[in-house]
């Protein structure tokens, strides 16, 4: 069955002729990459978007994997954060970015005869919110992965298959998605929270958001940047990061990134739980 699944998107991918790849370093996009390489060769590109929102450490693995799995990727600097409906941050915000990559990567398309740019939506993608998908219908981008069936299971599964590292790396989203919808999106926000985010993961936590919240009233004139940090790991994780005062450690370090506040969710992580915050216990620094 897995088998089979595979051979479906090496058939679609291969229709194509040729192909370049909307690539993130995500579990779905390296699958796509990989796999678009290995039935296409020099007709398939990977590129990547390089942004405030893209954390340092996701970029240098997304081009380490490239390098170790032969595909090639280009890097191009996209400029959604020059887009006023971008750093607003309604609940479509991922349109405004999707809407510049594509907008970007077109040109590289069209210059360098890809027949198809595809992304990396897939079959589990279908009953969620993504504003993204609607920026890839008015560019004609194609999902491959959804096209073919294949949900996040078994896209795991086939990585796994293949040997790529990323079938048990964790969901990321992009760092903006840490920031409440309505407070405008930083890059010195987002600094922040890439920040702290290392904090936990070199710490070797696994599911990891750090939520950013905009300072009190009493804080919002300091001259450095300040704000309210809101720590999630994963349920499993929980107990590691409150024994043996390892979260005061923690504390302290986001502190000295700068947040004047930190709270960590004793509800662990969950997608989408800036939507329920009102209802979502935690302990104070």
């Amino acid at each position: 069955m897995l088998n089979n699944q595979l051979d479906s998107l090496r058939s679609l991918l291969r229709s194509y002729g040729s192909c370049l790849v909307a690539y993130s370093g995500g579990v779905d996009s390296v699958l796509l990459a990989f796999v678009a390489h290995e039935v296409l060769g020099p007709r398939a590109l990977a590129v990547i978007a390089d942004s405030p929102s893209l954390p340092r450490r996701e970029l240098d693995e997304a081009l380490e994997l490239g390098r170790r799995f032969h595909f090639p990727v280009r890097v191009v600097k996209t400029g959604e954060f020059d887009n006023a409906s971008y750093t607003a941050n309604p609940p479509n915000r991922c349109y405004f970015c999707k809407h510049e990559l594509f907008e970007d990567i077109t040109p590289i398309a069209l210059a360098e005869g890809f027949a198809v740019i595809a992304y990396g939506e897939n079959a589990s993608d279908i009953a969620d919110f993504r504003p993204g998908a609607v920026a890839a219908k008015e560019f004609q981008v194609r999902a491959p992965l959804k096209e073919a069936g294949l949900t996040k299971p078994v896209i795991r599964e086939l990585s796994a298959l293949l040997g790529l590292p990323t079938a048990d790396k964790p969901q990321m989203a992009c760092l903006s998605s840490r920031i409440p919808h309505g407070q405008v999106v930083t890059p010195a926000k987002l600094l922040m929270v890439e920040a702290a985010e290392s904090v936990l993961r070199d710490l070797g936590f696994y599911d990891v958001r750090v939520r950013h919240h905009e300072a009190a009233p009493a804080q919002a004139t300091s001259p450095a940047p300040s704000g309210r940090a809101r720590i999630e790991v994963g349920v499993a994780e929980l107990p590691r990061l409150l024994e043996a005062g390892l979260h005061h450690r923690v504390i302290a370090a986001l502190k000295a990134i700068g947040y004047a506040e930190v709270e960590v969710d004793t509800q662990g992580y969950r997608r989408g739980s800036l939507n329920n915050l009102a209802a979502t216990p935690a302990t104070e620094a």
